[in-house]
């Protein structure tokens, strides 16, 4: 039984996802402990409670712990099945998040598996849809990676009731390498292609989910940069707004918060996106965590990044104990590479 420390380095969900999620791949049984010990309110919460509820679905897996609050988890799978799964998070619980917990053992299922989730699709702490859809999954896509993922309804915090719709295939994985040319390094642009978006509203005025993107197309223009941001007004079940952007392996987002104005929220997630391209490396500090497990899986991989976060570090380690690899990491002038052979 492999044995992990919950609390290590960033301590937060994530530890104990791509520890289910890698439990589920080498079939090691494994025990969490102290898990989430330096949060406000310490242990699993619902959205935790969903994704491993899901995981051990997928994979056949006994488990114990699986209570809110519990500081303490085993989870022993037996094979990754595929099939079809119906998920209610039944809160605004983030739909990426839990994804987060299973995709990396998706490529190792016996078939197809194919799942419709309801919940939280743009919330705080956690990647949006958008990002998940046009910045992961296009990165994803370099290692041999065979999934798609559909927004029907989006879901913000509180009330959630979003739905997606997931398909994963089979696949056998393979390395990559991201990188940056070096004219583009010069220029302190990693991609010379037009920045996308999306700026989304539902239940509020039309000319908000246009503020928003107005105001990141001003912010974009004088960085430099031209855009092309779609407008999305929709009465779904809940009420909010966000805006994601992106170009190549960046991206950048921001939500609609009460009493804030639309033109801040535009603003946020342009400064995101320039603070990225701008660093010149060739993939952003969101996606550089995300990618840890799958680089490990695939192996001879690597990336440049303008900081290593805590995320990431945390990621290498978790990843580390479960399988023969050792990530490098090595600092350069203004960015870090991280490999794994």
């Amino acid at each position: 039984m492999i044995e992990i420390d919950g609390s290590y380095g960033e301590g937060g969900g994530q530890v104990v996802r791509t520890a289910v999620a890698l439990s589920a791949v080498t079939g090691e049984e494994i025990k969490v402990t102290n898990i989430r010990k330096n949060r406000p309110n310490p242990g699993l919460k619902q959205q935790h409670l969903k994704a491993l509820e899901t995981a051990a679905s997928i994979c056949g897996a006994r488990v114990s712990g699986l209570s809110p609050g519990s500081t303490e988890l085993f989870f022993a799978p037996v094979e990754i099945k595929g099939g079809k799964y119906n998920i209610d998070i039944g809160t605004a619980g983030s739909i990426t998040l839990l994804l987060q917990c299973i995709m990396p053992s998706l490529p190792f299922a016996k078939e197809k598996v194919k799942l419709t989730i309801r919940g939280g699709t743009d919330v705080a702490w956690s990647p949006t849809i958008d990002y998940l859809q046009h910045v992961t999954l296009r990165a994803l896509d370099q290692f041999g990676y065979a999934g798609s993922v559909t927004l029907e309804e989006r879901g913000y915090y509180p009330r959630g009731g979003g739905k997606v719709s997931a398909v994963f295939e089979p696949c056998k994985l393979h390395g990559f390498h991201f990188r940056v040319t070096e004219e583009n390094k010069r220029s302190g642009e990693s991609q010379k292609e037009k920045i996308m978006g999306i700026s989304h509203a539902s239940n509020l005025p039309a000319h908000v989910p246009s503020r928003q993107a107005e105001a990141a197309r001003s912010l974009l223009l004088e960085a430099g940069y031209t855009s092309r941001i779609d407008i999305k007004s929709c009465e779904f079940f809940s009420t909010g707004s966000g805006i994601t952007l992106w170009s190549g392996y960046c991206g950048g987002s921001a939500l609609g918060e009460k009493g804030l104005p639309a033109e801040k929220v535009g603003r946020r997630a342009a400064e995101e996106v320039i603070a990225e391209l701008k660093a010149g490396t060739a993939v952003d500090i969101h996606l550089a965590d995300q990618l840890i497990p799958y680089m490990a899986l695939a192996g001879n991989s690597s990336y440049t990044v303008r900081e290593l976060t805590l995320h990431a570090a945390t990621n290498i380690w978790v990843t580390e104990q479960f399988l023969d690899v050792k990530f490098k990491i090595e600092e350069e002038k203004g960015f870090f590479k991280v490999s794994v052979d």
